[in-house]
């Protein structure tokens, strides 16, 4: 993928640069703007990219932000920059007011590492005080980068991103509460899982040593999570039912690597499914050619296949004689529109 060399090769450059950026001003210059490039905006042509674009709030006049991105001459995102030293926590209110008053549907603060994307979700022409999106160059994973090419000029649709929006915002928060909670659980935390298992009276005393518990318990299961779902998805055997292929040997098996975009659709298909059958019985196969979905670990009862490793995404759906056809997808959440064919494919072995 273009995006993601583009991305790696700025990453790299921040690294070797970022001890001799001084001023907020070069931080612009050695990373904010070649970001906005590699989005595919002219960062040359000011009817595009605007520089210091005037945003007049209330009785002040002739306040800028930094620049804005426009298109047919309206803007379209707002982009409030800072020194990359700079925390982000001390200027998301002054993104806030230029924002409210502009015609842009998406505002960006960035300190040139770290790029928080805000819309209005939560009333209209207001901006969130919570990014539906984050992007670290110091700690960006695939997803966040599937995310990051919506805003590329080729792809921009604002109807698109925002209906992603929500789902991206609460998930995120709640990724950053759960993460909050493994590492430090509150007492309301440990309170909930002592109550499952503990008839007694919970102390403050008894409290102390269910702290302790919780957070080893969960942060076990997690790693017990992932070596099963690991092994699963590395598991290997001929595919005689569905289609003839030679057995893969051990030199092509170690070419087999499961992508962070593979889980998020195994993820997807399953909480489709958990409607229809106990998500327990649905496994993953990863191959060299794509990665399988099945039922009750079974090659005899395919459910999906998912065709990532090409140019184009495709989603492979069985009919009731296990012949498969190809839908094309434009992002993960697309297979969201075949929900109910993946559920009829349930109903082809049950």
């Amino acid at each position: 993928m273009e995006m993601q060399t583009q991305l790696k090769a700025l990453q790299e450059r921040i690294a070797t640069l970022k001890d001799n950026i001084q001023t907020e001003e070069a931080t612009k210059n050695a990373f904010i703007l070649p970001f906005i490039q590699l989005l595919g905006y002219d960062v040359f042509n000011p009817l595009e990219v605007i520089p210091e674009f005037i945003s007049d709030v209330g009785i002040k006049k002739g306040e800028k932000v930094d620049f804005a991105i426009a298109k047919d001459s309206v803007p379209i995102i707002i982009i409030e920059c800072k020194h990359w030293k700079e925390n982000l926590n001390l200027h998301d209110t002054q993104l806030q007011r230029y924002f409210n008053v502009s015609k842009a549907k998406f505002g960006i603060l960035t300190n040139g590492i770290q790029y928080r994307f805000y819309t209005d979700l939560e009333k209209p022409n207001i901006m969130d005080t919570e990014p539906f999106l984050l992007f670290d160059f110091e700690n960006y994973k695939e997803h966040s980068v599937n995310e990051l090419c919506k805003f590329h000029k080729s792809a921009f649709d604002v109807d698109k991103i925002t209906n992603t929006a929500s789902l991206l915002k609460y998930s995120t928060a709640f990724k950053q509460l759960f993460q909050q909670e493994l590492n430090e659980p509150s007492e309301e935390f440990v309170k909930f899982f002592a109550k499952q298992i503990y008839t007694g009276r919970l102390t403050e005393k008894v409290l102390e040593q269910f702290n302790d518990i919780v957070k080893k318990s969960l942060q076990q299961s997690l790693k017990d999570i992932v070596s099963d779902r690991l092994t699963s998805a590395l598991k290997k055997e001929e595919d005689t039912a569905v289609q003839s292929e030679p057995e893969e040997s051990e030199e092509e098996e170690s070419k087999i690597v499961t992508t962070e975009e593979e889980i998020e659709g195994f993820h997807i298909v399953k909480s489709i499914l958990r409607e229809s059958v106990d998500i327990s019985r649905i496994y993953a196969r990863d191959t060299q050619s794509y990665f399988g979905v099945l039922l009750d670990d079974n090659n005899r009862k395919p459910l999906c296949r998912l065709h990532l490793n090409g140019g184009k995404k495709y989603l492979g759906i069985f009919d009731s004689n296990k012949k498969e056809s190809r839908v094309q997808l434009e992002v993960m959440d697309d297979i969201y529109k075949y929900a109910q064919q993946l559920k009829d494919t349930i109903g082809y072995y049950e």
